[in-house]
């Protein structure tokens, strides 16, 4: 037991620095009110193995240090992002596990960018920057993250990792 917790904690590292290495590479898309995070995809994990939740709570706390939204993105966005990959652990429809994702982060990081941007009028630009963070998050997680939700269990590789954890 204690050599697949050892395991578990390594992999979510793994997933975690892998997170935040692909969005700090690809900056130009990943921060901002407009952002197309690819490393979002990683989200669906959890619902293959719920510990890589952490993992990726650390990684996108790691990325958020440099956004330009300090410390509410890094504490509140990642926070988010750890929601709802607790939620995608536990919704076991394809479909509808990657949804909290989009709303998780939609609303969250909506509402950092309104409060980091223009604190006093929050309200006047929180639907606008919650719609665009929706809009793309929602381009990542159904574009490139369900095609995968259904293709990753068709790969033999990819069912011996996950053999390797269950």
């Amino acid at each position: 037991m204690k050599n697949l917790s050892l395991r578990k904690l390594i992999f979510a590292a793994l997933i975690g620095a892998l997170y935040a290495a692909l969005t700090v590479a690809l900056s130009p898309v990943s921060y901002g009110p407009l952002q197309f995070r690819v490393s979002e995809v990683l989200c669906i994990l959890p619902f293959f193995l719920p510990f890589t939740s952490w993992g990726l709570f650390v990684g996108c706390a790691l990325a958020n240090l440099f956004g330009g939204y300090g410390l509410p993105d890094i504490v509140f966005g990642s926070l988010a992002t750890l929601a709802a990959a607790f939620c995608t652990s536990r919704i076991r429809i394809r479909p509808l596990a990657l949804a909290p994702v989009v709303i998780f982060n939609a609303v969250v990081v909506g509402a950092v960018i309104s409060f980091s941007a223009t604190p006093a009028v929050f309200w006047e630009g929180f639907a606008a920057n919650a719609l665009q963070i929706g809009v793309t998050e929602f381009g990542v997680m159904y574009l490139l993250g369900l095609p995968l939700l259904y293709l990753l269990p068709k790969n033999k590789l990819f069912n011996e990792l996950i053999n390797k954890f269950t």
